[in-house]
């Protein structure tokens, strides 16, 4: 949880609460009503726009930098939270890979899932090889698709291992890989505790934890794109975890954290 002096008053935090609530309600009557008479590019604009909306309404700042490609291009994102994926879409819209856990949330699994997200039973070896070839389908199709290749979240800190199995995708289909580097912070952290969704926190405990911080900005770091042809995933992957490392380091170092 975010420290007493990084906090905003209780009253802030309920109103912050009731927009996000307000948020849930409108997307769930987008992909109810909506989203099955657009095209699925058309869908992407919708979550864009939702996603940006979404963080504005849990009082989180964004900022940016670097160029995102347009598809077919799979973006690779260190991982703390599950705001994640709001930040990421809000600079591209993008197909996400997540774990089959987040299928399982109430309403909420189900508004991911209308976003063209591709789930990962990630204890069945089997299953990622299923989800490399839907991945791989998606590519071919020109679209936009980000993965966690850690696996899990962090704190935001330093990066966990990474795992290269859904970067086969990009190779097999000459892909470029975006890196995408991702940092929180507020008004009394430069690596912000309010976001991380780590331990046995739940996702109730978790959003409390962030309307309730004060300034808390994500900066989303567009890496230049990594040509997968002709690599080993291993070797991609760990160009990849280098050029995360080194831009959050960049961050850190330049003030922007």
């Amino acid at each position: 949880m975010a420290a007493v002096g990084a906090r905003v008053g209780r009253g802030l935090a309920l109103w912050r609460l009731a927009r996000c609530l307000w948020g849930v309600a409108h997307g769930l009557a987008l992909c109810t009503f909506v989203f099955p008479f657009l095209a699925p590019s058309q869908r992407m604009v919708r979550v864009g726009q939702f996603c940006r909306l979404m963080l504005q309404r849990l009082g989180i700042g964004i900022e940016t930098e670097g160029l995102p490609l347009q598809g077919p291009v799979m973006f690779a994102s260190n991982h703390i939270s599950w705001l994640d994926i709001l930040a990421i879409n809000a600079v591209q819209p993008a197909r996400f890979v997540s774990k089959a856990d987040v299928r399982r949330w109430p309403l909420l699994g189900w508004m991911v899932a209308c976003g063209g997200t591709l789930f990962i039973e990630r204890e069945r070896k089997r299953d990622a090889m299923r989800v490399v070839h839907q991945v791989a389908e998606a590519l071919r199709a020109g679209d936009v698709m980000a993965m966690f290749p850690e696996g899990t979240t962090g704190k935001g800190h330093e990066l966990l291992p990474f795992h290269a199995n859904l970067l086969q995708a990009a190779i097999v289909t000459d892909a470029p890989v975006q890196g995408v580097a991702l940092r929180f912070s507020d008004a009394a952290h430069a690596v912000s505790p309010a976001a991380a969704y780590v331990g046995d926190i739940n996702l109730l405990q978790s959003l409390w934890a962030v309307i309730s911080a004060r300034a808390l900005t994500v900066r989303v770091t567009v890496l230049p794109p990594l040509a997968s042809s002709g690599k080993e995933r291993r070797q991609l992957s760990d160009e990849l975890r280098r050029q995360i490392e080194t831009a959050l380091e960049m961050s850190s170092r330049t003030g922007h954290d």
